[in-house]
């Protein structure tokens, strides 16, 4: 798109600075910043002009981790790529970077043409791919570095889901080795899926069914032996390792171990285990079921050690893992047999509101919500200053907030196909009120005004972390 835009008297806000200015933008980048009131602020001219005083100017939010139409337990996760980049563009996310899925028996490039096929054409804003690997063989290792090569730089692997994405630490240690050596990051889902299958065996045959027996034979320990055993194989094989949606303290404390002993070492958490817990697992009339997801949620002592992770780095980013199903029909698949129900939870539209939220109630910093929600995962998926800042030469993806809009969480005014709100009645301050996709206006004062087909595949370079 041609053309400039220039937005005036906000309170600009990356995870560096905050600073009152004026931000110019051209051809979809941003092209100058001068502080507001400024004769070189008064220079800016352009055809359109958004008036930000009083509000927020902050990058667009990166979500490293969606599982948009994601095959799982015989169903798909209920958001398309047009519905679920339409809905981040709601909740202020300008980049997602979704999952490609290699089955077992096919290749890494047949999955990823298949998830460029979903992709290609509906997106609302822009999306990356990691890539899956189920099934690592000599083929397999020499396509990663093909992948690599044309800005797919990180891979993930399951401890999990023995039979369809489980890779036995053979597996794992091979996948390490040849990240070592292209550059590529490892992504683990860490839980021992092994010894969590006979925990899930034993509780259906003592009659245990309901949602809340997910939580309980998904043991916070089995999550913290697989980051262990996780990051021990990526030491043995020299490579940085992140791990995705990090649930329970022991697990956390893992992870600050191996980062004082200097490891290329990263952690991910969501919104989910920040602002839910096993209460509502063992929500009645099978209400629990919605609350079902791997890595579960625990008690609420967790979010403690969560949130004190966030803020001295020992968790590095907040991604949502958001991958929807809707009750009827997809979380009832599994009454009575909680390990039928589908995995997984929706939240694309809800993280940059729930980390505001996390601002006002003293959690964490306004610069620091934007470092672990825009800034740090564009670095970590070699996405940086394109995404994830607002500076010269950087894409327009910006958001106006409004940080004293209240609002009512709801599955009644969400934006995901999906038929809850995991945060249903959830009172929260803070409100996306313009969105810039690439200088394009997205959601113009609350009304959506993007398109499928304005996103576009973002290739990226490696983890801009490792030391």
């Amino acid at each position: 798109m041609t053309g400039r835009t220039v937005i005036r008297g906000g309170l600009v806000i990356t995870a560096s600075d905050e600073i009152h200015a004026d931000v110019l933008i051209e051809d979809g980048r941003v092209a100058a910043l001068a502080a507001s009131g400024t004769p070189a602020a008064g220079a800016f001219t352009a055809e359109r002009a958004i008036d930000a005083t009083g509000k927020y100017v902050i990058p667009g939010g990166v979500d490293a981790h969606t599982h948009m139409e994601l095959p799982f337990g015989g169903t798909f996760a209920s958001d398309t790529f047009e519905t679920g980049t339409r809905a981040a563009a709601w909740g202020g996310t300008t980049t997602i970077v979704d999952f490609a899925v290699q089955s077992v028996g096919h290749t890494l490039r047949e999955g990823l043409d298949t998830w460029h096929a979903k992709a290609e054409g509906n997106c609302a804003i822009d999306y990356a791919f990691h890539m899956i690997v189920s099934d690592v063989n000599q083929e397999t290792l020499k396509e990663m570095d093909l992948l690599v090569e044309e800005g797919v730089t990180s891979f993930k692997q399951f401890m999990a889901y023995p039979g369809v994405f489980y890779s036995d630490d053979g597996q794992i240690l091979r996948a390490m080795q040849r990240s070592a050596e292209n550059g590529g990051l490892i992504m683990m889902h860490a839980e021992n899926g092994i010894a969590i299958d006979v925990l899930v065996e034993q509780a259906l045959a003592r009659g245990e069914t309901d949602p809340r027996y997910h939580g309980e034979v998904r043991k916070a320990l089995l999550e913290a032996e697989a980051t262990h055993r996780a990051i021990r194989l990526a030491q043995v094989a020299g490579a940085p390792l992140y791990v995705v949606h990090v649930s329970a303290m022991e697990a956390v404390a893992e992870l600050a171990r191996a980062r004082d002993e200097g490891l290329n070492v990263f952690g991910e958490t969501c919104p989910q285990y920040l602002f839910l817990s096993t209460d509502n697992l063992a929500e009645p009339d099978f209400e629990g079921s919605k609350y079902v997801c791997s890595t579960p949620l625990r008690p609420k002592e967790h979010q403690a050690r969560l949130w004190q992770g966030l803020r001295t780095n020992d968790l590095q980013v907040v991604s949502t893992d958001h991958c929807p199903f809707c009750f009827v029909g997809q979380k009832e698949l599994g009454r009575g047999d909680f390990s039928k129900i589908p995995n997984g939870l929706p939240g694309v539209e809800n993280r940059m509101d729930l980390l505001h939220q996390a601002v006002v109630d003293g959690h964490i910093s306004r610069r620091r919500w934007i470092e672990i929600a825009c800034a740090t995962p564009a670095r970590m998926f070699g996405m940086y200053p394109k995404k994830g800042t607002i500076a010269p030469g950087a894409d327009a993806d910006i958001v106006i907030y409004d940080p004293h809009a209240e609002q009512v969480m709801s599955a009644g005014t969400h934006h995901m196909n999906v038929d809850y709100s995991a945060y249903e009645g959830k009172r929260v301050t803070g409100r996306v009120e313009t969105v810039l996709s690439r200088g394009e206006a997205v959601i113009t004062e609350r009304e959506y005004t993007g398109h499928a087909g304005h996103g576009v595949f973002t290739p990226r370079s490696t983890c801009q972390y490792l030391n």
